[in-house]
């Protein structure tokens, strides 16, 4: 069963591109795609999405407006935003806003798509290089917060987590399986009282839980 999904981005050739790539073959079948999202609320209405893609920049309310108000009424649509920007106000603008993503424009077409689907599994969504600049904004911070009482296993796996890893990657690294690795996540969704990869990230960042070089 694919995906249902929305497009919200002013550049009608980048949109085209993503509809072509973005096919039921892929896992997702792309709904109908907007220039602007002044009014999302009443698209969502009509035809009910599963993921939305959305970009920042654009005529009108702008995309991390977008996300604050589809959130507010829709928290269980998942939203991934689809920028150039690289920079920490808008990433950290987005995450707050409630994005479940961030992928940068530049994304393979392959692990862009790879990507999608790990946030619709329940991983999160974000290109290597934002994930460095949420690390970066942190890395003052070396001080462990222990109060989740996390084991060293379930540690190991966060730290890959927020550092942007896969399940995939992430069972690499661990020398574990995929189905270890989402257990091992389960966990720590329950320790962390979070219900999602995204939301995870978020608090150990937040509350200092994982060691940050």
């Amino acid at each position: 069963m694919a995906y249902n999904l929305f497009i919200y981005d002013d550049n009608d050739r980048l949109r085209h591109t993503l509809e072509a790539l973005l096919t039921e073959a892929s896992g997702f079948v792309v709904k109908t795609s907007f220039g602007n999202c002044d009014h999302a609320i009443e698209q969502i209405r009509e035809n009910y999405p599963d993921l939305i893609i959305m970009d920042i920049n654009m005529p009108g309310m702008g995309g991390i407006n977008g996300v604050t108000l589809i959130k507010e009424l829709f928290p269980e649509i998942k939203i991934v935003m689809h920028t150039v920007f690289e920079d920490d106000e808008k990433i950290f603008n987005s995450l707050c806003a409630g994005a479940d993503g961030y992928l940068l424009k530049s994304t393979n077409p392959l692990k862009f798509v790879q990507s999608l689907h790990e946030l619709m599994e329940g991983g999160a969504s974000m290109s290597p290089f934002i994930a460095q600049r949420v690390l970066h904004f942190f890395r003052e911070s070396k001080k462990v917060n222990h109060q989740f009482s996390l084991t060293k296993r379930e540690l190991e796996v966060l730290t890959w987590l927020v550092k942007g890893h896969s399940y995939k990657m992430i069972a690499g690294e661990c020398s574990v399986t995929i189905d270890t690795v989402k257990k091992h996540l389960q966990n720590i969704y329950h320790k962390l009282h979070v219900s999602c990869a995204t939301e995870a990230v978020a608090k150990a960042i937040m509350h200092k839980i994982i060691l940050l070089d």
